[in-house]
């Protein structure tokens, strides 16, 4: 399984060659299925998540730390 999240025609600024892009993108695809996913990164709505949990304990940590 091979992942990118860039597009076909984006890899060539990767790879540095057109002509190598080429060559490793028809042997990638050959007798395969391609999956084009859209949509917000699993990773980066759960890195949010933490973010958002680890700012509220923060909060409450000093909040409780004002009354000690």
């Amino acid at each position: 399984m091979v992942t990118s999240n860039l597009p076909f025609d984006e890899w060539t600024s990767v790879l540095g060659s057109e002509r190598l892009a080429g060559a490793l993108l028809d042997r990638l695809t050959h007798h395969v299925h391609i999956l084009e996913m859209n949509g917000e990164s699993y990773r980066l709505t759960t890195s949010k998540q933490r973010q958002k949990q680890t700012a509220q304990s923060k909060s409450t940590e000093e909040e409780a730390s004002k009354y000690k």
